[in-house]
């Protein structure tokens, strides 16, 4: 599976790491907790079986939207299969024009029964996630406003990047850093 996420701007990357640091300090779920190089913070966007060449040439056109100001809206909850504690994104039109696109190119050239539903713009909650644990209510009835750092008021968002669940390479669709 190959993800489509969008990256902060430097001060936003760092004030997500500082709550990453914070929640597993505290001994909550954190994604501190996830080693892996590639981590960082982001905000997905869809996610496909490949990125086609039709694919890729829809996102190309929309990673020259970048870089996009966007304002965070708080902190959300999430009971899915996991438990996921994120600052929310506000959905303005040129997040969700963003969005879109990016939904569109990835409908475009996959089997619609291969996307996950919750990528839909129907459904889509733009969200940079802090914490996530299999154990449900992982973050019910504890004291999170106190551990988080202050939520910054806004970021950019930069780069278009790609995730291979199966491989672990990330990819830079553009615009480059």
């Amino acid at each position: 599976m190959r993800t489509v996420e969008v990256l902060l701007d430097e001060a936003a990357d760092l004030a997500v790491r500082e709550a990453w640091r914070r929640l597993a300090d505290a001994g909550l779920p954190s994604q501190a907790r996830h080693s892996s190089p590639t981590n960082s913070p982001h905000l997905t966007l869809a996610a496909c079986p490949e990125l086609t060449a039709p694919i890729r040439w829809e996102l190309a056109e929309v990673a020259a939207a970048l870089p996009l100001p966007v304002r965070f809206a708080g902190v959300v909850r999430f009971e899915r299969p996991t438990s996921v504690l994120a600052w929310a994104l506000e959905l303005d039109s040129a997040l969700a024009d963003l969005h879109d696109q990016v939904w569109d190119a990835v409908v475009s050239d996959s089997p619609r029964e291969t996307l996950n539903p919750l990528h839909d713009p129907a459904h889509w909650s733009p969200h940079i996630t802090l914490g996530r644990s299999r154990r449900a209510g992982a973050f019910t009835g504890r004291r999170i406003p106190e551990v988080l750092p202050a939520l910054p008021l806004s970021t950019q968002l930069t780069t278009l990047r790609s995730y291979d669940t199966e491989t672990g390479a990330v990819e830079v669709l553009g615009p480059r850093p």
